[in-house]
């Protein structure tokens, strides 16, 4: 099922300013915050807007209350200091709020502002709140808990679950390849998925990924003609069988084929998986309890995101459907 969507909720917007602003930041994984404090100090204050009031994320609210309290303090636009997990609890909180949220990446992966073309440098990030524009995207519901990046049932879930923290923070990325490896063998899922008001599919899959976005560590892009901002998401179901399985589907990805062995697209509003057990899930990296069922619903424009001037993407081409 697939259909080409309109890119209309993305069109930039030049930000107003100067504004009044937050930032929430997860003083767990940002170590060096009081250089950050400064430099993101230094830059509000040469572009002429007030001081922002600073907010601790904690261990039972990862950012989405902070951001919530942003705004009840009368925060025009929140900044989020943090990785992808960090990033998407602020999200929850500021979904349809009419606040724009400013992303300062500062985890392992960063995918959603690697997506958007947003920078690692701290201070180029701020002054893409003074200087650049805004785009809005979709933000996906599952349960009540928002994402921006994608959502998983099944293998990509698990190896996000095992990976080390410790290892995530010595050597990054890789912790993630050494913990996929792990469960290359596990067992494939019966599934059931269902794409707006279309007819019920019956799969065996190794995983579902339902993605606002496309691309993954490294660049690799494992759904090329997602758009965040056009109101579906694209839907990967990848079922390889053997480790050949995987070897094919892996070269497919890293060429950026759109027609990949062992995956199979597909695009929709609402999207239903349904697996005949128990799987481990996760929401931008985050997993959340194990389900039989992964429920999305999209919620188009829902949130405005500082990005760089000219950053408008393409129209998604229709999507491919490959075995």
């Amino acid at each position: 099922m697939t259909s080409n969507s309109s890119a209309s909720a993305e069109h930039p917007r030049s930000p107003r300013g100067p504004l009044r602003s937050a930032v929430v930041f997860n003083p767990v994984r940002v170590v060096d915050m009081p250089v950050r404090r400064k430099l993101i100090e230094s830059v509000l204050t040469d572009a002429g807007w007030p001081l922002p009031s600073w907010l601790e994320t904690t261990e039972h609210d990862p950012g989405a209350g902070q951001a919530r309290d942003a705004i009840d303090q009368g925060a025009q636009l929140v900044f989020v200091c943090g990785g992808d997990g960090t990033v998407r609890s602020c999200i929850e909180g500021l979904a349809d709020t009419g606040v724009a949220l400013a992303i300062l990446p500062a985890g392992t992966g960063n995918l959603l502002a690697t997506n958007l073309g947003i920078p690692k440098d701290p201070a180029a990030a701020v002054r893409l709140a003074t200087v650049g524009d805004r785009r809005r995207i979709d933000v996906g519901d599952v349960a009540g808990h928002a994402f921006a990046v994608m959502a998983g049932i099944g293998f990509d879930a698990a190896l996000l679950g095992d990976a080390s923290t410790t290892l995530k923070a010595r050597i990054g990325a890789p912790a993630y390849v050494l913990s996929a490896l792990r469960h290359l063998r596990d067992r494939r899922m019966s599934i059931d998925i269902r794409i707006d008001d279309g007819p019920t599919l019956n799969r065996r899959a190794r995983t579902v990924v339902i993605g606002n976005v496309g691309r993954l560590q490294g660049g690799v892009e494992l759904l090329p003609d997602a758009s965040p901002g056009g109101g579906q998401f694209d839907v990967a179901i990848l079922t390889p069988r053997t480790l050949g399985h995987w070897a094919a589907l892996t070269w497919g990805v890293v060429r950026r084929s759109r027609r990949v062995h062992h995956r199979e697209v597909l695009r929709g509003s609402r999207i239903t998986v349904t697996s005949d057990r128990d799987e481990p899930r996760q929401l931008d990296g985050d997993v959340i309890d194990p389900g039989r069922t992964l429920a999305v619903a999209v919620r188009p424009g829902a949130i405005e995101i500082c990005v760089p001037t000219g950053s408008e993407p393409s129209i998604p081409a229709a999507t491919d459907a490959a075995s």
